[in-house]
């Protein structure tokens, strides 16, 4: 065999939901960035998925396409040496003209790819059709998105009509190009099920290779399924196709920690949300790996499956995983990894793909309406792509370079963390049983060194890395003090960190102004130091600001707008930022405001759960804007910016702006407390030190912490008992 190939691919979704297209690469802004290729060349890949989509190209009539687009981009993906897997219908029901249900949708299909072909015959990679059964089941049997059919006759109909396009499709593409060969994508997952379940985790578990099945012509006489399909009138089609199949030449599995499903006919067990249910039987549909154990075997399982039945070359056709940086980088590590070993075994698999190059917008809601970003190998979030950590990683996989230390750690489904329910035991070896959760081998890592053990930030940083599996040693004052340099030197000597995240330093900002010398000997002096002795063994720092470093005679701040402070804590926070950005090395400076935690009793709404809960009035400023900060997500964003290497200032808070008293009403009616009980007052009768009237944070460099009155909710629901009246 080759050697395993890395591919790419953006997601590049354009479906029909009512009479809307959603379009990824609008919604990534693909379409206004002329760099997005030359990055993808970059990053070592082989062969790049990228449509040549009929909704775009012919969107009004057959005979009238627009070529400009698809000429630009695949010309210069052609000029930089990349193979083109060129896609022409991905999770789509095609232009206005027609549908998944449409008889002329096969026939309509193959005259576009004609085109295509013609257009592009050096293009000899071919995938039609992106998972045909997933597609058809979201738009025919669930009804998400267009024709919106649910009925189990429109979903064999729309799956029939997709494998007959991706047939007529090839047929013509290969009339033009011999060589072409379909590499045919799905969705690979396997149900398991109480005993209760079995007869729909059985029917499950047979549908999904249907889309497969039927192109290799396994769907006759003598098919699990040719007597359900024959009674929806579908028999005539059905010899049709197996007397001219077209098997794919690679099989494109896609497999996604969710892809693994558990049918539970004890529904109480589980949220309503997951309730569902067959003409028999109501059953908890839940994901497997949130219940099972031992865990489903995973990717490697799917493999294996696909491997053993049809014996044809296989290619992971899409690895991605919408979590935090490490867990990113952790599912790409094990796909590779895995695959590695599948072909040690013999099974040939010939490539893996980093899929959502550009991140994902909207697949939280199925596409149904707005949702959130999930970040990919590039952030677009500021409409620029910038690299994160994980382009290093793929660029080191096929050279087998050393990988960041983070990966270390054990992805969030190999350990307990996982389970969300109670666990139902599946049979399975011994040895399945008894393997341990860490993936973890060789030298233990280089670990993260969080300075400020006693501090929220200290506290909030290494309960993430906790929970994320990343290596860390929390100092307090004895094991490091910023004002000794001998002791910040054995420190970093003794522990060899591949990071410093300094959470210390003065935060009572009224007594700095009468205590100015020993705050800026812990705001600046300290961080300094600590900096300089970082850069000087090449440790990336990361340091925290404040939004106290601007006037307020701005309705909002965004990074590149100089401090003006009016305070003494603000003074101390500017001069270390101006400090930190003298000096060499990799130093991250995150300006952020107004913390709040349900696992810190010392801060604002902490205060104002305790007061109002006692029945007591609560007085806040109803003139001072603040941005405020959720910090569990402030925590798990500065962990991503830090493994993505990134060095300057940073804004980071939740995406709404207030002043301090309309932020306690929102807090006091999520936790279900009187709002009457808030008394708006100017904020000079609340404290010593002057402070900006409207100190909103934006950032130019990439998305917020996510919406406020979520992280409220958040909080309101983990508060209640935390902070209690005695």
């Amino acid at each position: 065999m080759k050697a395993l190939e890395l591919w790419g691919g953006p997601e590049c979704t354009l479906n029909r939901v009512g009479d809307g297209y959603r379009d990824q690469f609008g919604d990534l802004g693909h379409y206004a960035r002329d760099g997005d290729l030359a990055l993808f060349a970059e990053l070592g890949v082989t062969a790049l998925r990228y449509p040549v989509l009929w909704e775009r190209v012919a969107p009004d009539r057959p005979d009238e396409c627009d070529w400009q687009w698809p000429d630009r981009q695949l010309h210069r993906l052609h000029a930089a040496g990349m193979r083109i897997i060129a896609g022409l219908i991905h999770h789509g029901s095609g232009p206005r003209y027609t549908d998944l249900l449409d008889p002329s949708f096969a026939t309509g299909l193959a005259l576009f790819a004609a085109k295509v072909a013609h257009r592009y015959d050096w293009v000899e990679d071919w995938t039609p059709v992106n998972e045909p059964l997933t597609t058809a089941r979201f738009s025919a049997l669930y009804g998400h998105w267009h024709p919106h059919h649910r009925s189990e006759r429109s979903f064999w109909h729309a799956l029939i009509n997709q494998v007959d396009g991706t047939r007529l499709a090839m047929r013509a593409i290969r009339r033009v190009n011999p060589k072409a060969r379909l590499i045919q994508t799905d969705d690979l997952g396997r149900t398991y099920a109480t005993v209760a379940m079995r007869e729909q985790a059985a029917f499950d578990n047979q549908r999904r290779w249907m889309g497969w099945d039927l192109l290799c012509g396994r769907v006759t006489s003598d098919h699990p399924f040719w007597k359900r399909l024959t009674a929806f009138g579908l028999e005539d089609r059905l010899r049709a196709i197996a007397d001219d199949p077209c098997p794919p030449d690679v099989i494109g599995l896609n497999h996604y920690l969710t892809s693994d499903r558990f049918l539970d006919h004890r529904r109480q067990r589980y949220p309503a949300t997951t309730h569902g249910g067959n003409h028999k039987v109501r059953f908890a549909d839940v994901e497997a790996l949130r219940v099972l154990e031992p865990p489903p075997p995973g990717l490697s399982g799917a493999v294996r499956e696909a491997w053993s039945r049809y014996g044809i070359p296989i290619a992971i056709t899409e690895v991605h995983n919408g979590s935090t940086r490490d867990e990113q980088m952790r599912w790409i590590a094990a796909a590779w990894d895995d695959c590695l070993a599948l072909r040690a075994e013999g099974v040939e698999v010939q490539a893996v793909t980093s899929w959502s190059l550009l991140g994902s917008a909207g697949w939280n809601t199925l596409l149904r309406e707005p949702g959130i970003y999930e970040v990919g190998a590039y952030d677009v979030s500021s409409g620029s792509a910038r690299p994160t950590a994980v382009v290093p990683l793929l660029r080191g996989l096929a050279a087998q370079q050393p990988r960041h230390p983070v990966l270390a750690g054990a992805g969030w489904w190999q350990r307990p963390i996982r389970l969300l329910h109670e666990p139902a035991f599946r049979p399975a070896p011994m040895l399945e049983h008894a393997r341990g959760r860490s993936v973890a081998n060789g030298p233990v890592p280089p670990p993260l060194m969080i300075c400020g053990a006693t501090g929220t930030l200290g506290q909030a940083l290494a309960r993430a890395c906790a929970h994320r599996d990343i290596a860390h040693v929390l100092t307090d004052r004895a094991a490091l003090d910023l004002a000794d340099e001998a002791s910040v030197a054995a420190a970093l000597d003794t522990h060899s960190p591949w990071a410093v995240i300094n959470a210390a330093g003065w935060v009572r900002v009224d007594e700095a102004e009468e205590q100015e010398a020993a705050c800026r000997q812990a705001n600046t002096v300290g961080p300094i130091a600590l900096a300089r002795a970082c850069a000087e063994r090449n440790i990336a720092t990361v340091n925290f600001s404040s939004d106290l470093v601007f006037d307020g005679s701005r309705s909002g701040y965004v990074e590149t707008d100089e401090p003006c402070p009016l305070n003494a804590y603000g003074r101390s926070k500017a001069a270390m930022e101006c400090g930190l950005l003298d000096l060499p090395g990799a130093h991250l400076i995150v300006r952020t405001a107004a913390f709040f935690s349900p696992h810190d009793r010392h801060n604002f709404a902490a205060a104002l759960v305790r007061e109002l809960g006692a029945g007591r009035p609560f007085r806040a400023a109803r003139d001072e804007i603040v941005s405020p900060t959720f910090v569990p997500h402030l925590v798990d964003r500065v962990l991503d910016l830090l493994i993505d290497g990134e060095t300057d200032i940073w804004h980071l808070a939740n995406d709404d702006a207030l002043s301090w008293a309309d932020f306690a009403k929102c807090l006091a009616k999520a936790c279900r407390l009187d709002e009457g009980l808030v008394v708006e007052v100017d904020g000079i009768h609340l404290t010593r030190a002057p402070r900006p009237r409207s100190a909103a944070l934006r950032s130019i460099k990439g998305q917020g912490l996510g919406s406020l009155a979520e992280a409220i909710q958040h909080f309101a629901q983990h508060c209640a008992s935390r902070f209690a009246i005695a």
